[in-house]
């Protein structure tokens, strides 16, 4: 039942051959020019508006969302949506705010922009900081739970399909920044279109099951059998209350999250650092228009397939491993359930967010790496054509360590997403702290900084180990943590600011930049406005 057949392989086949192609075609454009580390790490002054707001969509959409968050759709129902319309109000105050300074001030990577502020020991502990996130659980969750659901789909073997999905996106990353970007278009139509014929097929089978027809026809039966699937805010004492406390999501350490995620994030930020600044805010409108689409993709298969598995459907077909139920098989079972082309068609959608993810994730542990660290304390000689063969070198080297390590972090236990942003959730406060309080405190120093990355860390990774005073941290969920991590941090950093000899680091700061011109200025209410309408409808 789960097996592609031959117009399912034809349908991927196209989608390879489209993608590999047209990035083989954008490389050996450019392929005649000598190599340069900002043409390849970060495709200065090439990407236009729609490329910067596709590749961050590509790049963020991955496995955790497509099985992660169908999962979490599953088991808690349309709330886990607020890491995703969130994310759309936040990449707004992204645009606005934290863009003009990184260009004003030629940020390229993060660690840069920690050590033009505070000093090399910052950048550094923050550069390995992230190489660590980045490959032990980034790298990781996605190469895992992708490898899951192409196996479950597929019927080749779990470590076949690991290894193929990281050579895929190795050949992706090798031709640098430009080819990512310019291919994460390819990667977002395929992404776009299979995962609403996913959406399609998982909602009309719920009306399907209940004798009738029709995609709005089982969208409102879904509502009407499973209406506490539909709601937004968990008041306390709801069972999910622990993942997504009330309005923490609106108010609270959800802003942490993102504002980390989209602003202080080189995985992300990298997209438009090489753009000028009208044409970053629109490439960060445009994906933040696609956020909204989101969920429609990513949560509403998981919870249509809640409502098959209700009426008693795919019992056996739910159980992991050790035969407990398990969410984040809800898509994978969903994917099988398709109609033969059509599975094709979801499965390249599936693979094109993993790949797209993945060639996103290598080309900024490279980044970093080859200018944050070999650059500066390795080979401070190294040519560009060296540099960006180091960077190559590196893309290998972690993908290699992240399909070695994956088997071995407990993603399966937590479910993939509820897995990433705990971990991420460590670190976020503190980073978070260091650069907005970085941005517009100039009596913020190195020791502060220095406070915030390492002893915010601590104090998280206390928190999550239950081993920090005054309270049962257990009790506490852990976007609360967050909250009162960065809180620490910033209280931390003031009074280090404080006693301590004013460095006099500022950056250039010029407040007319943070004035936007007319469209993003209509497009972005048109978003906000969006956001409040539906949390005020599936409140």
């Amino acid at each position: 039942m789960n097996q592609l057949q031959t117009l399912d392989y034809t349908v991927f086949l196209f989608y390879f051959i489209v993608v590999a192609g047209y990035g083989y075609w954008i490389y050996q454009r450019k392929k005649s020019s000598e190599a340069s580390t900002k043409d390849f790490f970060l495709a200065e002054g090439s990407l236009t508006w729609w490329a910067i707001g596709a590749s961050l969509i590509a790049s963020n959409i991955s496995a955790e969302q497509f099985i992660g968050m169908s999962g979490n759709g599953f088991s808690m129902g349309l709330a886990i949506s607020t890491y995703e319309w969130m994310a759309a109000a936040t990449l707004i105050v992204v645009a606005v705010f934290f863009m003009p300074i990184y260009l004003r001030n030629k940020i390229y990577t993060m660690p840069q922009f920690l050590n033009q502020r505070y000093n090399k020991t910052v950048s550094l502990i923050m550069a390995i900081f992230w190489l660590a996130l980045y490959i032990l659980v980034n790298l990781t969750s996605i190469l895992y739970l992708g490898a899951l659901a192409v196996s479950g789909i597929s019927g080749l073997s779990f470590m076949t399909c690991m290894v193929g999905l990281a050579v895929f996106a190795i050949v992706i990353t090798l031709g640098g920044m430009k080819v990512i970007g310019y291919t994460d278009v390819i990667q977002v139509f395929f992404l776009v279109i299979g995962g609403l014929a996913t959406t399609y097929l998982a909602v009309n089978l719920v009306s399907q099951v209940f004798g009738v027809d029709g995609l709005a026809t089982g969208f409102r039966l879904m509502q009407e059998h499973h209406d506490d699937h539909f709601h937004m805010i968990f008041k306390k004492g709801d069972p999910h209350y622990m993942s997504l406390p009330g309005l923490t999501v609106l108010l609270g350490g959800m802003w942490i999250v993102n504002l980390n995620y989209w602003g202080c994030n080189q995985y992300i930020t990298q997209r438009a650092l090489g753009a000028d600044i009208k044409t970053a805010r629109n490439g960060i409108l445009f994906a933040a228009v696609l956020k909204l689409l989101m969920p429609v993709i990513v949560t509403l298969p998981g919870i249509a397939a809640f409502a098959l598995y209700s009426k008693g459907l795919y019992q056996q077909e739910m159980l992991g491993e050790d035969g407990l139920l398990n969410p984040d098989k809800a898509y994978p079972v969903l994917l099988s359930l398709l109609p033969v082309g059509l599975k094709g068609l979801s499965f390249a959608a599936l693979t094109a967010a993993v790949v797209a993810s993945l060639a996103g994730k290598a080309n900024s542990i490279s980044t970093i790496f080859t200018l944050d660290i070999f650059k500066n304390y390795i080979g401070k000689n190294a040519s560009e054509k060296q540099l960006v063969n180091i960077g190559r070198w590196v893309v290998v080297a972690s993908m290699v360590i992240a399909i070695l390590v994956s088997p071995y972090m407990g993603i399966e236990k937590k479910g993939g997403f509820q897995f990433i942003q705990e971990m991420t959730g460590l670190l976020s406060p503190g980073i978070f702290a260091s650069f907005v309080l970085g941005f517009f405190w100039k009596r913020t120093n190195s020791a502060g900084a220095l406070f915030a990355i390492v002893g915010g860390f601590l104090v998280a990774l206390l928190m999550h180990l239950n081993r920090f005073p005054f309270a049962d941290w257990t009790t506490v969920p852990f976007l609360d943590r967050m909250g009162w991590v960065f809180l620490i941090c910033v209280a931390g950093m003031v009074i280090l600011g404080y006693v301590l000899p004013d460095e006099k680091k500022g950056l250039e700061v010029d407040v007319a930049a943070f004035k936007t011109h007319r469209t993003f200025t209509w497009g972005a209410a048109a978003v906000l406005a969006t956001i409040a309408l539906l949390y005020w409808y599936f409140w």
